[in-house]
């Protein structure tokens, strides 16, 4: 008889174990041994759809999971994704002290990010940036101007997609898919409080409670607040965050069962954009503390989310799943900064000033129904869903190029008085402008993806997504508006072959639409972005499982991306052509030994202009080499029982901002940790950054701002409590 390799749970009664492998039921009969009984056992891979119940990244420990949900309904194998996708677990998080999803993606393979404040930064991939992010599979839009980028305190795990996923999320962009895993409450009562002190005044305290509410635990609940007060490497910059998570999962019988949860986000950050070059458009390394910005700038944002799921196990192996998301988000901010390069006196030539207010809401609605079925002697799947997505935002901006009249030092601009550059812009003080713009994005959708297994080794996947979708923008102050109504077809196609119990060969086609919110010169909205890419590689997971690998190599075409004119006299956007961007990815993680964690990835890419828009959007912040690197080691039953090491690096190639004009030299951080399990419940971890105190920059910006320069040598010492 063979012996069927899977990682199920569960045991239902003496000799038979019970595998719950996604739609199916695998029965493996184990009978009683006796003493002359000889057994011969094969090993094959079980495939299909993963685990309904997937357990928690909490619960399984380790820095690898061998499924995911994203760019899928119900969780499935990695293996059996036919696109690159990456899984930042519980233990990662915690043992790299990530408090947002900005600084979880600059040290995630293959990811780059553009840095800014903490929590306001732009997140790539593949050259292109995340402009929305999920929750449990439910969209809505990510931007650094709102401070949208979520913090992780609700957070079980990061699955990060790269590449397009038009099948269902059709209207995202071509960089890919994150999707954010909520902490659900647990079966069984437990605790946590934790609190953390930096060397750059950083400072944070949580508490997280979770567990059964009634008697017979089919209620559970969860409870997670945490505030953080961000690192402050420049002067003046303070960030605050204050985060809170409510969470109900309740059995309304034993197949189905309603989840519900609230994450509400607030931030208080004293802007900072950067620094400007000097007269050559060099970077120039002065202190990495100075602060071009008034004491006075500040940016406030209150954010909810509010989240329904109702999931249900029909008898004829079918799963449905019916979830919402509201999301509501609000910022106000104002500050000045830098308006040109220094001059030879270090001086500034002009300083600008920027202040508004932003008001989004957006909803997210999705239906899907999976079932299983036998065909061709396999199993295979089905799902089809609808899903409804809207987002509406209102913002009103003022600006100013010379907020002073004059030029001013550093000094003059940190101690500048309060200057209200909204009013001046309502009153319509010369030299300032004032814009309020209303934008509605309407989307319904209606999808399809089967998995069929014609032979045991091959899986043949595809899909298609019909979508209706609508733009709208509108001049509040002058009135005028522009709006777009059409109607798309997004097909998916891939294949997988296991070539043994350990390796599968796949290649996939994806497309992904995106329509554009941005006037042309006619003042009609330019057209919605086209995009598709070809993805081939290898995947691989070894020891059972605890450890995935990748490689694989990918082509990405981009058509009709809006650009900013080079008319700097009139402010329009244009279409900047077509672009092709090709790359390949290496990335390793999970568990070499139960004791050895590691985190690898090593990524190329390179983008070429194929045909010419009035502006060439040649994407310059991307480096065409990235590597990050992050391991660690517990170490078990001798003298140094209950001590964790580890050690990380980050490095980029050289680099330019988006003109070409200003160039970064590539560089490489390296990071430390320590910790130790003082007893089986009290545990302390020392995380050291920019071990060798490397003085570098992480992004190019323009000449007077978003130059910025990187985190010094600093160290975070951290407590947590475990009832």
């Amino acid at each position: 008889m063979k012996k069927v390799t899977v990682r199920g749970r569960g045991l239902c009664g003496a000799g038979t174990r019970r595998l719950m492998i996604g739609v199916g039921v695998v029965l493996v009969s184990l009978p009683a041994q006796a003493e002359d009984a000889t057994m011969v056992l094969d090993t094959q891979r079980v495939t299909g759809l993963r685990l309904y119940d997937m357990a928690s990244s909490e619960q399984s420990g380790g820095y690898s999971v061998d499924a995911a949900t994203v760019g899928s309904k119900v969780p499935a194998s990695l293996r059996d994704i036919p696109q690159s996708v990456s899984v930042v677990t519980h233990d990662a998080i915690e043992d790299q002290n990530f408090i947002t999803l900005d600084q979880l993606a600059a040290r995630t393979p293959g990811v780059r990010v553009l840095n800014n404040d903490s929590g306001r930064s732009s997140i790539f991939a593949r050259g292109y940036e995340y402009d929305a992010y999920s929750i449990d599979g439910l969209s809505a839009p990510m931007s650094s101007l709102t401070g949208s980028v979520p913090s992780l305190t609700a957070i079980d795990r990061v699955e990060v997609m790269r590449g397009p996923s038009g099948l269902f999320n059709s209207t995202s962009e071509l960089g890919g898919v994150i999707n954010l895993v909520r902490k659900r409450p647990t079966d069984t009562f437990q605790g946590a409080i934790s609190g953390s002190v930096g060397t750059l005044d950083d400072r944070s305290i949580s508490v997280d409670i979770s567990g059964p509410i009634d008697e017979q635990g089919r209620i559970r609940g969860r409870l997670v607040t945490r505030s953080t007060e961000q690192a402050q490497w420049v002067d003046d910059n303070d960030n605050t965050l204050n985060d809170f998570y409510g969470a109900l999962d309740i059995d309304l019988d034993e197949n189905t069962e309603l989840s519900l949860g609230v994450i509400h986000n607030t931030k208080d950050i004293s802007v900072n954009q950067g620094q400007p070059v000097d007269g050559d458009n060099n970077f120039t390394y002065g202190r990495r503390s100075a602060f071009y910005g008034a004491d006075w700038n500040s940016f406030e944002s209150d954010a909810t989310d509010v989240i329904a799921e109702l999931t249900h196990r029909f008898s004829s192996r079918g799963y449905g799943r019916l979830a919402a998301r509201y999301s509501d988000r609000n910022a106000d901010y104002e500050y000045a900064y830098s308006g040109s390069a220094l001059s030879d006196t270090g001086d500034l030539s002009s300083v600008a000033g920027y202040a508004g207010f932003t008001d989004e809401t957006s909803v997210s609605v999705d239906a899907s129904y999976t079932q299983g079925f036998d065909a061709f002697g396999n199993q295979n799947e089905f799902v089809v869903g609808v899903d409804y997505k809207t987002s509406d935002s209102d913002t009103t901006a003022a600006r100013t190029s010379n907020l002073t009249g004059s030029s001013a030092s550093i000094s003059e601009l940190n101690s500048l008085s309060y200057v209200d550059i909204l009013g001046n812009a309502r009153d319509g003080v010369s030299g300032y402008s004032l814009s309020r713009t209303e934008t509605t994005l309407e989307e319904q959708g209606l999808y399809g993806k089967v998995t069929l297994r014609p032979v045991a080794p091959l899986a043949v996947i595809l899909g298609a997504r019909v979508s209706q979708f609508s733009a709208e923008t509108e001049d509040k102050l002058n009135g005028g508006s522009s709006d777009m109504q059409d109607t798309a077809v997004t097909p998916y196609g891939g294949l997988v072959y296991d070539l043994d119990a350990d390796h599968s060969l796949y290649a996939s086609y994806s497309r992904v639409f995106e329509p554009q919110t941005r006037e042309g010169e006619d003042g009609d909205l330019i057209d919605p972005r086209e995009g598709e890419q070809y993805e081939i590689g290898i995947k691989g997971s070894y020891l059972d499982g605890a450890l995935n690998a990748r490689i694989s190599g990918f082509q990405l075409t981009d058509n009709h991306r809006a650009a900013s004119s080079t008319d700097g006299s009139v402010s329009y956007s244009v279409d900047s052509g077509k672009m092709r961007i090709t790359g390949a990815e290496l990335e390793l993680a999970g568990n070499i030994t139960p004791q050895w964690d590691v985190i690898f990835g090593y990524t190329y890419m390179d983008s070429e202009v194929l045909e010419a828009g009035s502006s060439d959007a040649l994407l310059m912040l991307m480096p065409n080499n990235m590597v990050n690197l992050w391991t660690q080691y517990r170490f078990e039953g001798n003298l140094l029982d209950g001590v964790s090491v580890g050690a990380g690096m980050t490095a980029l190639s050289d680099f330019d901002s988006t003109q070409g004009t200003i160039q970064a030299p590539g560089y490489a951080v390296f990071d430390a940790m320590l910790g130790y399990q003082f007893t089986p419940k009290l545990s302390g971890q020392l995380n050291v950054y920019n071990l060798f105190d490397r003085e570098y920059y992480v992004r190019a910006g323009s000449a007077s701002v978003f130059n910025f320069v990187g985190r010094p040598a600093s160290a975070v010492a951290t407590l947590k409590y475990e009832f």
